[in-house]
């Protein structure tokens, strides 16, 4: 019988198994379901850690029982970042909602950390002071849930990323990787440790948070089917398309069109500090080699055109955006930011809010669904280009993945405003194959060098058109966004 790895992608809005045949090379079968978010004040973003937990459980069990669980050798773990969950240590129960990483509740608490810890913070963890990273939200758990104080002195609660909850719900085991404990503000990438001085600043004890590891270790074993298989190979989602896009050398640069939009460069065993807001995180660890990456977050990038489809009703489907977009030559003059939770790097400003702007009686729901697709590729761009300032190395291709990445009209303008190829792989699913990969190397079933091998383009998006026109339209919409951040 053939063997297999299932990855587990736990996304921010699904989550799915994806079964991937080891001797095929590719991915044979997949479940997935929707996990649904709320938003119980403005600003607030949460979700229930049961529905998380039971639908990655079912997908899971939907892939291995498809195949026998004898025949699957391993589960990578890929997942959304940031988001916290507490949990009852003895019962694995959630005694709370999740709060997610787009979240804006612990704005006030991040606005008032002093100049000087923020650089302290900066300095360890390589992350600007922001609501959107995990520590705030610990802290305010454990201010304003009732439990959760009784628990942390009784010795009982548990505090962790997604990818913590979900080995300890299917195995047990109390751990997380190098990628998404950098995601924490409370862990230090250069010693590799949970920080004395950011928990005691937070007010987390450190028995709460897991055992850190490289995202190539057997973080546990699930039992199924009368076999046991291991997790292995673990990591924050876009660090897991990093790697399953095979961007293991130095200056390899992805983009992920998600519900956010991220942009990471792989600069190698170099920790370079960001001079213009971006983020520098670990990019994957395998064993005890530790690769850095700097990262530019876009909050708002595939949610833009759910809220086009669901919000205003401007198209029946996603996939509609790109023939709309198409029928007209431009906006019409029309700009859109994508501010819905505030903007990201290189700003950092949680209280910035989507605007669209250059609306006359001619404006067309063509106009704005180009609008809200051009305002995505524009981001990018901006990331991009302080990527280049901050690294001294030109972008010569960038690769491209995530659920937006097949739109081909938002590619090919991407290619345009960044003047440079962006290449489409045969396999979008990036998350989910990276984390394949990080599983296949922590079993030894293939190396490092072999990853470059297996992803295969399926299309090239080479910049044509008039450059001076695009950064003309690049200037109106950093105007925008002038505007947007305006009190």
């Amino acid at each position: 019988m053939s063997k297999y790895i299932v990855a587990l992608d736990a996304g921010t809005t699904s989550i799915r198994a994806m079964l991937y045949g080891i001797a095929e090379r590719r991915f044979l079968d997949t479940a997935q379901q929707e996990v649904q978010q709320s938003f119980p004040q403005n600003g607030w973003v949460e979700q229930d850690a049961d529905e998380i937990y039971y639908k990655a459980a079912y997908v899971l069990n939907r892939c291995i029982s498809g195949v026998g669980a004898e025949n699957v050798v391993g589960i990578g773990l890929a997942n959304q970042r940031e988001t916290v969950v507490l949990w009852n240590r003895d019962t694995g129960e959630p005694i709370a909602p999740a709060i997610v990483w787009q979240c804006r509740r612990t704005d006030e608490f991040c606005a008032s950390v002093p100049r000087e810890m923020r650089d302290r913070i900066a300095e360890k963890t390589g992350l600007p002071v922001d609501a959107y990273f995990s520590a705030s939200k610990i802290r305010w758990m454990l201010d304003h849930v009732p439990a959760a104080r009784a628990l942390m002195q009784a010795g009982k609660l548990c505090a962790g990323t997604v990818d913590t909850y979900l080995i300890y719900k299917l195995t047990g085991e109390f751990v997380t990787d190098h990628t998404n404990a950098s995601r924490t503000m409370l862990f230090n990438i250069h010693t590799l440790a949970w920080d004395e001085e950011l928990l005691a600043y937070f007010g987390i004890p450190r028995e709460i948070l897991p055992e850190v590891k490289p995202c190539t270790s057997v973080m546990g074993y699930l039992r199924s089917g009368g076999s046991t298989i291991p997790i292995a190979g673990v990591a924050g989602d876009q660090q897991a398309a990093l790697f399953g896009q095979a961007c293991l050398g130095e200056g390899d640069s992805k983009i992920t069109y998600g519900t956010g939009l991220f942009l990471l460069f792989n600069t190698g065993k170099a920790c370079v500090t960001s001079r213009s807001g971006l983020i520098t995180t670990i990019g994957y660890s395998l064993g005890e080699k530790v690769v850095y990456a700097l990262e530019g977050s876009v909050f708002n990038a595939g949610s833009c055109v759910q809220w086009l489809r669901d919000g205003l009703g401007l198209l029946s489907t996603s996939a509609e955006s790109e023939q709309l977009a198409t029928s007209v030559p431009d906006t019409g003059g029309v700009r859109f930011v994508p501010a819905f939770t505030g903007l990201g790097a290189p700003y950092w400003n949680g209280e910035a809010r989507g605007l669209l702007s250059g609306i006359t009686r001619g404006t067309t729901k063509a106009h704005i669904v180009r609008a809200v697709l051009e305002s995505i590729a524009f981001s990018a761009k901006e990331l991009s280009d302080c990527m280049q300032r901050d690294s001294g190395i030109v972008f010569h291709e960038v690769k491209c993945d995530g659920g937006a990445s097949a739109n081909n009209f938002l590619m090919q303008f991407q290619a345009d405003v960044l003047g440079i190829s962006v290449n489409r792989p045969a396999e979008r699913e990036s998350t989910a194959l990276g984390a394949a990969f990080l599983c296949g190397i922590a079993l030894g079933l293939f190396g490092e060098v072999d990853i470059a091998s297996f992803r295969a383009s399926e299309r090239v998006f080479a910049p044509v058109g008039d450059r001076s026109q695009h950064e003309k339209w690049y200037g109106e919409y950093r105007k925008a966004v002038e505007r947007a951040l305006m009190k």
